[in-house]
């Protein structure tokens, strides 16, 4: 009997970027890199400056995008990202929600 791969173990990210990260092009760069990556959620920026997102998919995965998180586009200066686990929702697509 032949051994399949191991499943990836899929998590939700939930994330809050604090510093200079609205007006930057950070919600269109997130998509645009979560997308590349194949993982789902959403971004979208807070009334106090920072921008939250959620990303759901494999875990390497998604740690890779909370440390492109940490960086962010060209513009960006990230002071503080904030990471919870939550339980997956199973999201679809990768939007950017006002």
């Amino acid at each position: 009997m032949q051994n399949s791969p191991p499943v990836p173990k899929l998590v939700r990210a939930h994330v809050f970027i604090a510093g200079r990260v609205q007006g930057v092009g950070y919600r269109y760069a997130t998509v645009e890199t979560a997308s590349q990556l194949g993982l789902t959620g959403w971004v979208q920026n807070l009334p106090d400056s920072r921008v939250e997102a959620v990303f759901e998919g494999a875990r390497e995965i998604v740690e890779e995008m909370v440390r492109w998180c940490h960086v962010g586009p060209p513009a960006a200066v990230v002071k503080e990202v904030l990471v919870k686990y939550e339980p997956l929702e199973g999201l679809r697509g990768f939007d950017v929600r006002r």
